[in-house]
This record gives structure tokens, sequence and C-alpha cells, in this order.
């Protein structure tokens, strides 16, 4: 581990203990090793003890920094692992991070568009209207049309401070993959290298940019998610410029209650809005965060979600997407037998794997959850729940679809706080069933056969040509492998013959030999071995060359 390494982790340890995170763990959590380490930084004592632990965990994660503020605003939306207290304080993350010097956002703005702000904006606010942990916004008018803008820039030296402790999670992630060695089932380096993608992407707001405008287009018609205008051609890697929108933040429940938000068709809208960036674009927004969404203002009785903040996008491949759908349906209808084989054919758990005890396994997991009522069965927990139960049968880690699972626990945790009542099942179903009979059924033949239909125009009038130079090389083909098999059956008939000449002359010399040992018949045992000897050098002389 290098020097800069090392007093990074130091300086980790350092903030952790300064606000007794050690304290919170339960004694079982405590062994004998981690009282030693904690021995072995006796003069650093918890400096905040009179504030409650959730507070000391968000403060902690504000001072480690950007990578560890992304962790804690991960950590808001499982209320499944946390208590209301502790979400409610770790949400304070989302939109509540300490912005930087306005004189500092004005140089880095500046130092993009290679000219004045000036010359682009007028009315720039030099109060910021978001800070988060790595970028903040501030509010203009656009020049040339006098429409109102948000500008998004990168925090100073954010880049360094996530590559360095990037690094030292590699370092400690590389050293775990030791330790466990070649029979782990959870790949450390490959879990941090998929982080590590995701949050590099953040970096690039020109990229951002591009995925924030494909997402509005693919929802440009839609009733249900607005997406902001972008601005690209003053978009570069450390700015983005967009339309300024006014919505009402999702979290803000009281607000939205007293504009009469209808909260039932709001929470249905989500899970749509999931389920068709998923399935139907196979791209989809994967930081749906409560300070990431907005609420219209108009129409509170059939609402639509305002989306910001794409720079982390999730895809999935065809069969992944179908193996998912299956997976989900096969849940519905309690169909164990096809979970366990739709694992093994994903290759998401080895071939190898006992598919009787797999499917016992998953049933074990899965028939408990509905002793519930249906609304209230968590879907995503459903699917943690079912790759924890994968993890024993040695599942190979799917970066695409922990993502996935991020986003529906998202998603559903939203959905839930908006509309307690929400029965996901209700909505997701038949979304599934419609899809699945879109990819194999007829319709689905036809679709294919209808986006095929360019390149066979294109192929058609070359396939008589094509035809005829596939049977005239067949043809050929077909000849010359009946020349090698006479020939074949040539050398095995000579080589048949050669054998049973030299097996013959082998008894005559034998007999010839035996019949002059015993002196009776000298003249027929000279006749049995010259004979022996002629039939010898005739089989020798004969057999094939080859």
């Amino acid at each position: 581990m290098s020097i800069t390494g090392i007093r990074r982790g130091y300086h980790i340890i350092k903030v952790l203990l300064q606000f007794g995170l050690d304290e919170l763990l339960p004694k079982k959590l405590k062994p004998w090793y981690f009282r030693l380490l904690r021995s072995s930084f006796f003069w650093i004592r918890n400096k905040h003890k009179s504030l409650a632990g959730g507070e000391r965990f968000r403060l902690a994660m504000l001072e480690l920094g950007p990578v560890y503020i992304k962790l804690g605003q991960m950590l808001s939306t499982r209320r499944d692992l946390l208590s209301d207290e502790w979400a409610q304080e770790l949400a304070k993350l989302q939109d509540r991070v300490p912005p930087f010097a306005s004189e500092l956002a004005r140089k880095a703005i500046e130092a993009e568009l290679g000219t004045s702000i000036d010359t682009h904006f007028d009315d720039f606010d030099d109060t910021p209207l978001a800070s988060a942990s790595i970028a903040q916004v501030h509010c203009a008018t656009l020049k040339s049309n006098g429409a109102p803008v948000v500008l998004k820039v990168l925090r100073p030296n954010i880049e360094q401070q996530i590559h360095a402790d990037i690094t030292l999670m590699e370092q400690v992630s590389q050293t775990l993959e030791k330790l466990l060695g070649n029979s782990r089932r959870f790949r450390p380096a490959d879990v941090i290298a998929d982080y590590k993608n995701t949050i590099l992407g953040e970096l690039d707001l020109k990229l951002e940019a591009h995925n924030a405008t494909k997402l509005r287009n693919n929802f440009l018609n839609s009733d249900s998610l607005y997406i902001p205008f972008v601005y690209e051609e003053l978009c570069h890697r450390r700015l983005m410029v967009m339309e300024r929108i006014d919505g009402i933040p999702v979290a803000n429940i009281e607000e939205l209650t007293a504009q009469g938000t209808n909260f039932k068709l709001l929470a249905e809208r989500g899970v749509e809005i999931f389920f068709t960036q998923v399935f139907r674009d196979n791209f989809f927004h994967a930081d749906m965060h409560p300070g990431n969404i907005f609420i219209s203002k108009e129409h509170p009785d059939n609402p639509y979600y305002i989306g910001l903040d794409c720079g982390i996008m999730g895809v999935l491949s065809e069969s992944d997407k179908r193996y998912l759908a299956e997976n989900f349906l096969a849940f519905f209808n309690r169909d164990y037998q096809r979970i366990a084989h739709l694992y093994i054919e994903s290759g998401w758990i080895s071939g190898d794997t006992d598919v009787v005890a797999f499917e016992q396994a998953v049933k074990a997991m899965c028939e408990p959850m509905f002793n519930k009522p249906l609304h209230e069965i968590s879907f995503g927990h459903v699917l943690l729940e079912l790759f924890r139960t994968a993890r024993r049968f040695e599942l190979i880690v799917q970066p695409q679809l922990i993502l996935l699972q991020k986003t529906l626990l998202y998603i559903e945790g939203l959905g839930r706080q908006l509309y307690p009542q929400l029965d996901l099942w209700q909505t997701a179903k038949p979304f599934l069933e419609n899809w699945m009979s879109e990819q194999v059924g007829p319709k689905a033949f036809y679709q294919k056969a209808k986006s095929n239909l360019p390149f066979w125009s294109e192929k058609l009038p070359e396939l008589p040509e094509l035809v005829y130079d596939n049977l005239k090389l067949g043809r050929k083909m077909l000849g010359s492998q009946q020349d090698m098999l006479n020939k074949y059956l040539k050398h095995q008939q000579q080589l048949h013959k050669s054998h049973y000449l030299l097996i013959s002359s082998a008894v005559l010399l034998i007999c010839g030999t035996f019949l002059f040992t015993q002196s009776a018949y000298p003249m027929l045992a000279q006749g049995c071995i010259g004979l022996g000897v002629g039939v010898w050098l005739i089989g020798w002389f004969t057999r094939p060359k080859s």
C-alpha cells in the first residue's frame, strides 16, 4: 500500500473514532482483533458523545467526502435496514451538503466555457440553489432567449479526492481477495471496480448531459416522467447547463398533501416508470433517491415526476432482461422449479449446481412471504433474498443486477413512502406478462421480421447467386470427399490383404519349424518354411506405402 493510501486510511479511522462510530457496534461484532485495533488508537476519543448515532454517522460521512456521502445517500433509502430516525438523518445528505465558495464556482464555470459568464448568461446567482457531494447548482438566465436555466459545476479538486479513496478501496479489496482465496463467493475487487465505474461516471457532466437527453427523448410524450431540456452546446466535462424546473421535492409530503396530490396514482406511476425504463428502453436511471426527484405543481390530481441527475444509468443485456422478467413471473406463480432452472440457464450460478437443492432453498425463502398481504411484500426485498440464497450456491456476482436491485429498492421505498398501501404486484405483473408476450409471441416474430426487413431487402437480390455459388462449392467439396473416401477404402483393402499374407506366412513358418525339430518329415518341413518365407515376402512388398 502506498504512503498516500496509508495516510488516507489513517484519516478514515481517525474520523470514525472521533465520531464514536465504533461505539455503535454491538458487542458481538467486536471480536478480540477489533478491540486490539481500537486500543492501538487509544488517544483518539469520541468528541461528539452528546449527538445521536444517526447524526454522528451523517457528520462522519460529510467529513470523509464524496465517496462516503454517496454511501450515506444510498443507505438513506434502505428503510428495510435502518430505522426511520436514521433514514431521515441520512436523507439530509441528499441535498444539505455544505456549499463551496461562489468565487470558486465562477472560476470553474468560466474555465469550462473559455469565456466570461456574462457572455452567455444574465442574472447569475452567486448563492447556490443546491449543493451535493460532487457538484453544486447555480441559477441564471440564458442570454440568447431569456430562458431560466441552472448551471451544474463540479466541486474543486473532487476528481483527486475520489481517485484517492477509490485507490484505497481497491488496495483493501485486493488484500481481502488474497485472504479469502480462490474459493470465495463474494469478489470484493469486482464490486469495487463496478462502484468505481459508477462514481467516475458522475465526474463527466458531458456524459450526464447525453444521458439526460436520451432519457428525455424516451419519455418525451409521457404523462408520468419529465426530464429537463439540456443545452448540450454549453455542456463540458465539468459543467452542465439545463432548463430550470419548478417542482416540489418528493420527500416534502406536507406540501404535496397541501396541494391535493393523488398519492396512489403517483406511487403507481413510479413503478411503471421503473419497469418501462428497464424492459422497454433498457436504459434506467440508477440514482433515483429523493434528492433527485421532484413532483409537478400542475394538475395535482394527475401528477408526474421530474427527474434530475442522470449521471448513473443502468443497462441490461437482452438475456438478462428476459431471465429477470421470467424470474419475477415465476415468483408471482410460485414456480420455484422454474426459478432454479432460470438461474442456471442464465449463467448466474454454475451448471453443476444441484437443481433440486437450490429449488428447495428458494422455496424455503419465498413461501413465508406469501403469508403476508401482497401489498406488504417488498419486491426489492424478494430480489435481494433470491440473490442471497443463490450466493450459497456459488452465485457469480452480477454488477448490472446489483445496480438494478438498488434502483428497485429506491423506487419501492419511495412508492411506499408516498402511498403505504401500494400493491407493487398489481402494477408489475400485467406489465411483465405483456412484455413477455411481446418478446416470445407472434407479435415479437413480426417485430423482429420488420426490424430485419431493410437488411433482407438489401440481400434478397443477391440470394440466387449466393445459393448457386454455395451449391457449386458444396458439389465440389462432395466430389473431393468422395475421392478421399475411395482412396481410404482402397488403402484399407490393401492393408487387410497384406496383414492376411503376413499372418499366413507366420503360421507356415511356425509349422515348418515344428516339423523340422521333430525330424519326421524333413521334406515337408522344408516346404512349409520355404512357402512361409515366400508368402511373407509377397505380403511385405504388397503392403500399402502410406
